[in-house]
């Protein structure tokens, strides 16, 4: 028979569970009294006073409720921590209520507690989650242990991680700049010293491996870190998923993005400063998944515009035509490849090759990826009304001896480009086509002049980026009939040479290639050329006039490469068609 209570707290200030035991004849109304004003005093939870006086142990306690409640008990040292489904509960209601999600079935949860009297959780997790809340019976202590070990692991995984303190830091970065409500929430999230030394740390290892792209990925399970080198994706590191949002919102900050917004990609900037005479920029770009915001940056190393061109993989022959075309003092240069082909690099190592005192150059960019110091460059804002069309008629308002516009992406840019290229400048542009002769027609196809064409683009200039063979190279042996099959022809095969194949070493990571070399096809416009795009010729015409000219393919120029021992035949086939 349950006891009665002659003289009991108020019941304002007696716990659920206070009562629940009282009631039960397991505790004295004296106990009571003194646990709760304990409690109150300290400021603590009634079953944390209740478990420290020792009056009843963990075990026993959990036991009581699971049978006076009607609840399940799980014992917690058979549970495995990443099988809980994350972010169901709020990390901060988890610590604050001492209640842990155990897994997620349709519409119900099943919740870890320790105290099924507080009904304020329970209901703030039905109210957070819009799910069923099932709750299930585990041990305090226990309970403790583990969203203790929950919060710790991320924290002692990333420091692990890192290693040596990093002498980085970020240009610019400001995180009491943000002035809205929802920046000034999470701003002691974003500045978690592990966190900001784990980025460095991230960002410091893509730059010392050659990186030109970093990639990372929530997913369900998982967090994923690529770098993507020698234009190949391979995965880093796999930080704690609890991470991502700190992560996330890290980088946002110091790219001054706004982190109260994860509905819509947003693309922004930064500036890693890594020595006193050194610093590195990243274009950060975010999109919202299923699992959280993927963020991509893009390394921006202006060094790679100051190479020289001989650095970039021109054959003698192609080298000359380029360098005679771009001194011409007016025109149209139009470089042509798929994203990551190394267009921009290109165009900014023509346009440092012109950059002189006594030339005004012009860009205008979606975004200006490299600063290029003597060069007057234009970021395009379309929000603002800041096209390509509105920056190049600017331009031709400043007095400008060359132009460079980022990507003719519509008819208008075209034509003014082209008209600027007909009235004296030079103009320096990309297109996304797959080779030379195709980029005639596309230009055709976009509603362009064909005698617009003719007598504005004096060359163009297809490319990829192959692998290059690392030094622990070999050479190998390949059938005759594969080599022609290739391309070569049978008076190249004299065995004057071998090909060479990757093989792997420490220099490389095992991938046998370290670096990349371009492969160009350099197609100048020809009076035949010129006939053949007035009378509206296919871009099959103007490959076989460009054929007869003495235009190499891409996948010829990558054979040649192949000769010369700089790459495999396997890349060359890879990242060209024929």
């Amino acid at each position: 028979m349950a006891a009665v209570l002659p003289n009991p707290p108020s019941n304002a200030a007696m716990s659920g569970l206070a009562r629940a035991l009282l009631q039960a004849g397991r505790i004295s109304t004296q106990q009571v009294e003194t646990l709760t004003k304990k409690a109150a005093v300290e400021k603590a939870l009634f079953i944390d006073v209740l478990l420290q006086s020792g009056e009843i142990d963990a075990r026993a306690l959990a036991t009581f409720c699971s049978e006076a409640f009607g609840y399940p008990i799980l014992d917690f040292s058979s549970f495995n921590l990443s099988f809980s489904p994350d972010k169901v509960i709020d990390p901060k209601l988890m610590q604050s209520q001492r209640v842990l999600a155990l897994a997620k079935r349709g519409n119900k949860v099943s919740v870890a507690i320790s105290d099924p009297t507080n009904t304020q959780a329970l209901d703030q997790i039905k109210f957070q989650t819009e799910l069923m809340v099932e709750p299930i019976i585990v041990e305090h202590t226990a309970l403790l242990k583990m969203i203790e070990k929950l919060g710790q692991s991320a924290e002692q995984n990333l420091t692990e991680m890192i290693g040596d303190d990093l002498d980085i830091d970020f240009a610019d970065t400001d995180l009491s700049g943000a002035n809205d409500a929802a920046a000034a929430a999470v701003a002691a999230d974003i500045d978690d010293a592990p966190v900001v030394k784990f980025l460095q740390k991230i960002l410091t290892d893509a730059i010392n491996a050659g990186a030109s792209d970093l990639h990372f990925e929530p997913f369900e399970k998982y967090y994923r870190i690529r770098f993507r080198v020698d234009g190949v994706l391979r995965e880093v590191a796999q930080p704690p998923l609890a991470i991502k949002e700190k992560l996330a919102s890290r980088i946002k900050v110091i790219s001054k993005l706004d982190i109260s917004e994860k509905r819509v990609p947003q693309d922004g900037r930064m500036k890693l400063v890594v020595s006193k005479t050194k610093s590195i920029d990243f274009r950060v770009s975010t999109l919202p998944t299923l699992f959280g915001e993927k963020i991509v940056m893009r390394i921006l190393d202006a060094t790679q515009a100051q190479m020289g061109i001989e650095a970039l993989g021109y054959d003698p022959d192609q080298k000359e035509t380029l360098m005679a075309a771009i001194q011409r003092p007016y025109g149209m240069v139009l470089v042509t490849g798929p994203t990551g082909s190394g267009k921009t690099v290109s165009l900014y190592t023509c346009l440092n090759i012109l950059n002189q005192p006594g030339i005004n150059i012009s860009t205008a960019e979606d975004p200006a990826e490299i600063n290029l110091p003597g060069v007057n460059q234009v970021n395009i804002n379309d929000r603002a009304g800041l096209t390509f069309p509105v920056a190049l008629k600017a331009f031709l308002r400043q007095d400008p001896d060359i132009i460079m516009v980022g990507e003719i992406r519509d008819l208008e840019t075209a034509d003014i480009a082209i008209k600027a290229a007909q009235t004296g400048h030079m103009v320096f542009s990309t297109l996304h086509t797959n080779d030379a002769p195709a980029t005639l027609t596309r230009l055709m196809n976009m509603g362009v002049a064909p005698f617009n064409i003719a007598s504005a683009v004096i060359l163009i200039t297809a490319q990829r980026l192959a692998r290059r063979l690392c030094t622990c190279k070999q050479t190998t042996v390949i059938p005759d009939e594969a080599l022609i099959e290739a391309g070569f022809r049978e008076e190249e095969l004299d065995g004057s040479w071998l090909p060479y194949k990757a093989v792997g070493c420490e220099r490389c990571n095992g991938s046998g290639y370290k670096g990349r070399v371009g492969i160009y096809q350099i197609m100048p416009i020809t009076e035949n050329i010129e006939r053949i795009i007035l009378a509206h010729g296919t871009a099959l015409e103007i490959e076989a006039q460009a054929s007869l000219d003495g235009v190499r393919t891409l996948r010829q120029s990558g054979l040649v490469k192949v000769r010369l021992g700089l790459t495999s035949l396997e890349e060359v086939l890879g990242c060209t068609n024929e």
